[in-house]
């Protein structure tokens, strides 16, 4: 997927925007603006500040460079869902 950001390459200060899916309705995925940030218990790793909450970053997350590049990845995911942001 283009501008798709690989997650070793993020660095504190860096805005990324994510597919998150709603822990209560696995169904549901929004679009959601993210800010990496350093990780609260350990200073040599950063973390996703996302909802007030810090998340791990995982070799599989989906990182995005713009939400026009999120925009496109979610609707060639979700077909039958086109993204309505």
């Amino acid at each position: 997927m283009d501008n798709m950001i690989d997650p070793k390459e993020v660095r504190a200060g860096d805005e990324v925007f994510v597919i998150y899916r709603n822990p209560h309705t696995p169904t549901v995925a929004n679009i959601k603006q993210a800010e990496i940030v350093q990780h609260p218990h350990n200073p040599e790793e950063v973390a996703l500040f996302l909802h007030e909450t810090y998340h791990l970053i995982e070799d599989e997350d989906a990182l995005f460079s713009s939400e026009e590049a999120a925009q496109d990845a979610y609707n060639e995911i979700f077909t039958d869902q086109p993204f309505e942001g």
